[in-house]
């Protein structure tokens, strides 16, 4: 694992470098958007910014790179987020900092893709999968690791949005450097909404409701946390609590979706979720410790949710149909993360900061009733014909969903060639899943 790591070292450098500044400078502007006077509702429109640009660069990007290159994009896209960060300094408005959020967003997809099909083309069919997970890991470490800069200032003045600015661009050393040979890159065919849903109705539901929870906690987290009055250095340990959370709690909600009815583990988890929401929505800036803890408990179940409904999704397709899908999933999750900043601001602003969490309640409430409802419509995938839950972040982008895919299908052909060797020949299971669907 170590050698495999160190293989690509300087790509994780980069993208580590990227993420601690993302990480800091979406908390950075959502306490800004509140010292600058913007009501909630405007703040959740500046904040969906990022997620609706991030969303429009996974569909444009991959078409750039296409024309112009990996490198000549991770250069254009690290120097125009770097210079965004910069404006919202200059420029202290709604439409200005919504604008500047739209182009962050936008960069970031297309650092993110560039840097994830540079990895995938450095590894090996042996490291893939060990390179994948650090990678995924690594997002949520920085992006945590991003919260706890916030400590560097007191928040008022403008060295937080330089130092941000530095990391990004601090990132193309590593990043290109190492780019010794620009990767092979092709974008992946779609498989139709319409019939994703007819496949898996719980996947494309749960991404869509998971993609909302993502984008409130992450667009609104550091507003909320200002806004019933911890100081700073509580904020970025309670945006950091969530992050902590996730990275615990991925492997072990993986591992578990793997021996049960993925359905059930799913709604466990949001069930979990939920109460660890409701719970928090009780606490205020007095409670310390355990509101960490609830911060803790809450991101530990949802950050994982994106992971159970690909998995869960990939169990009723076939393998052609896999790779297809990811692109089509990953879209739901992108509009879902874009609305949910907004209709979190709009309740903030109508009945008090408390209702973020409850709103995160409900949303995740509403995944599990759908998996309930799911349950009693159809029968559950046998256990030895669902394929390994791997580690993914709503924080990564179309192509690590792809990646992610093509790993689940090589050890899923993997599985069968041992089945086929050691014990006959393997039950055909694509030809079950479609019986199934």
């Amino acid at each position: 694992m170590s050698s495999t790591i160190r293989s690509a070292w300087p790509l994780f450098i980069g993208v580590a470098l990227i993420m601690l500044g993302n990480g800091l400078q979406g908390s950075l502007i959502g306490l800004r958007a509140t010292e600058a006077g913007f009501n909630s509702t405007a703040t959740g429109l500046v904040m969906s910014g990022y997620f609706a640009g991030f969303l429009l660069g996974s569909v444009f990007v991959p078409r750039l790179i296409t024309v112009v290159g990996h490198v000549r994009v991770f250069a254009a896209m690290a120097s125009v987020a770097s210079v965004a960060v910069l404006l919202h300094v200059l420029f202290v408005n709604v439409p200005s900092w919504a604008l500047m959020r739209v182009t962050t967003g936008f960069c970031y997809a297309g650092l993110y893709i560039v840097a994830e099909s540079w990895i995938n083309e450095r590894a090996t069919n042996e490291n893939r999968g060990q390179l994948f997970a650090f990678y995924m890991l690594l997002t949520l470490g920085g992006m945590g690791g991003g919260q706890l800069l916030l400590n560097i200032d007191d928040g008022s003045g403008v060295d937080l949005f330089i130092i941000s600015s530095i990391f990004i661009s601090a990132a193309l050393v590593p990043m290109l450097l190492s780019a010794t040979s620009a990767p092979a890159f092709e974008i992946a065919e779609r498989v139709g909404l319409r019939t994703l849903y007819r496949l898996s109705p719980l996947g494309v539901v749960a991404s869509f409701f998971t993609g909302m929870t993502h984008g409130l906690l992450f667009g609104m987290g550091a507003v909320y946390a200002d806004r019933i009055g911890l100081p700073l250095a509580e904020i970025s340990f309670f945006l950091g609590a969530i992050y902590l959370g996730g990275m615990v709690f991925q492997w072990p909600i993986g591992f578990l979706s793997d021996r049960f009815d993925r359905r059930l583990v799913l709604t466990l988890v949001t069930l979990f979720a939920a109460i660890a929401a409701l719970f928090a929505g009780n606490l205020d800036a007095e409670s310390g410790i355990y509101l960490l803890i609830a911060a803790c408990i809450y991101g530990g179940m949802c950050l994982p949710l994106y992971s159970l409904c690909v998995a869960h999704t990939n169990d009723n397709l076939t393998h052609d149909q896999m790779v297809a899908a990811s692109g089509t999933l990953y879209f739901c999750v992108g509009v879902g993360a874009a609305i949910g900043p907004v209709l979190g601001a709009f309740f903030m602003g109508e009945f008090g900061p408390s209702t973020f969490f409850v709103f995160l309640g409900f949303l995740n409430a509403i995944i599990g009733l759908f998996a309930v409802y799911r349950m009693t419509r159809r029968t559950a995938v046998p256990l030895d014909e669902q394929g390994p839950a791997l580690t993914i972040s709503t924080t990564g982008t179309a192509v690590a969903a792809t990646i992610s895919a093509e790993l689940a299908i090589e050890q899923m052909e993997e599985a069968t060639e041992e089945e086929a060797t050691g014990e006959g020949a393997a039950p055909d299971s694509a030809a079950k899943k479609e019986d199934r669907t």
